[in-house]
């Protein structure tokens, strides 16, 4: 038997694909599947940056790019950076990547290694617990509590810092819970990561533009103090409805030791992706720099569903759901159901052919929580709730 490194049996999955894969399978059969598992949106990309990306193929760009992007689409995430949030960054710090996940990777990687400690979100994006643990660095679970309205708390995080943490991770608006942690709470956290001056921080920042009820998207970038060791990830899968171009940035320390940082990353890439293809990242340049009406569109439409499913699930017997204020998830309890979480997921793909994820599959303070994604028609969404009801009530 051929002999691998223990690293790779240490790697876990992102259980979203393999709900899609079982629902897909199960549609195939004939099947009637609603998926509001997988977290991508069901809207079509924005026609102008379709265009964009076959133009760039007429005219001729087949070749190679720079590891670290075109400066093109580099300072497209400059301007929109400043739109966006008020700062100003250099496009010499800005990385563009295959995606979200590459900045993570070179991230986890960079500051992972035996006997250090990275602390990242519980319930959370299930990569950063599986890249932690590949490095063989201890993943340390930051709780993420209804009862804080799904925000970190800055006090309970700061707690978990010890001399051995290199890294720490955040995600606001989150995957899974949609919460948005307000900014009172990250200028608490911001304060108190002045007395750890040698602990990282990797902002996951993809679903910045998704929030609602007058809540506002704050990025770290705001805050200079800790900007010589804060990378920011973002990208163009979710704003957009980008997923399948995979495309990418992320915003690295602008400080002597950032840049070299950045160069460690540039030499990642030569050696794991090369580079990212140049009509995505003429796709992307006319993503950001032209018109943000089908944006918009799409967040009304989200909005409008997120109601219809938080009114929905409220009404389900055994089930509650606090109101999401970011991205297009919500995260109902169901302990009142007598269902451990993964098993009710299964059975409702199975037996009712709604496909959800179990809140495990996002951590291990995930149980007695199922993840809905409501990027599906207000149709579809009303359907798989009277599903789940006729299910429940069985």
């Amino acid at each position: 038997m051929l002999q691998t490194i223990a690293a790779f049996d240490r790697l876990g999955e992102e259980n979203a694909f393999a709900v899609l894969a079982r629902a897909t399978a199960l549609a195939a059969e004939g099947k009637d599947v609603i998926n509001l598992g997988i977290g991508q949106p069901d809207f079509k990309t924005p026609q102008h940056i379709v265009e964009a990306a076959i133009k760039a193929l007429r005219d001729g760009h087949h070749g190679y790019t720079p590891a670290t992007g075109l400066l093109a689409t580099r300072e497209a995430v400059v301007r929109r950076t400043l739109s966006t949030t008020g700062v100003e960054v250099s496009p010499d710090n800005v990385m563009i990547l295959p995606g979200g996940k590459p900045t993570m990777y070179a991230a986890i990687i960079m500051f992972g290694e035996p006997g250090a400690e990275i602390l990242y979100p519980d319930p959370g994006f299930p990569i950063y617990r599986s890249m932690i643990e590949f490095t063989g660095a201890t993943p340390v679970p930051v709780p993420i509590r209804e009862e804080n309205g799904f925000a970190f708390s800055a006090e309970e995080t700061l707690a978990l810092i010890t001399p051995r943490t290199r890294l720490l991770i955040l995600n606001s608006p989150a995957n899974p819970t949609g919460g948005v942690t307000p900014r009172a709470e990250i200028e608490k956290l911001v304060k108190g990561l002045e007395a750890h001056s040698d602990v990282a921080i990797l902002s996951d920042e993809i679903y910045d533009v998704m929030t609602y009820d007058g809540e506002t998207h704050t990025s770290l970038l705001q805050f200079p103090e800790i900007r010589e060791r804060l990378i920011v990830l973002n990208g163009w899968s979710k704003t957009w409805a980008m997923t399948g171009w995979r495309l990418g940035w992320s915003i690295w320390p602008n400080s002597r030791e950032g840049a070299h940082l950045y160069d460690k990353v540039r030499k990642l890439a030569v050696n794991c992706w090369s580079c990212v293809n140049a009509p995505s990242q003429f796709a992307g340049i006319a993503a950001i720099d032209g018109p943000q009406d089908e944006v918009e569109r799409m967040m009304r439409a989200f909005d409008r569903r997120r109601r219809i499913v938080v009114e929905g699930l409220n009404s389900l017997p055994g089930v509650s759901c606090i109101t999401p204020k970011g991205a297009f998830y919500a995260f109902p309890n169901i302990t009142g159901t007598g269902w451990k979480a993964k098993q009710l997921a299964s059975a409702l793909l199975e037996e009712t052919g709604v496909a959800l994820i179990g809140g495990p599959d996002f951590g291990i303070l995930g149980e007695g929580y199922i993840r809905l994604s409501y990027a599906n028609s207000e149709e579809n969404i009303l359907r798989a709730i009277e599903r789940i009801e006729a299910f429940l009530k069985k």
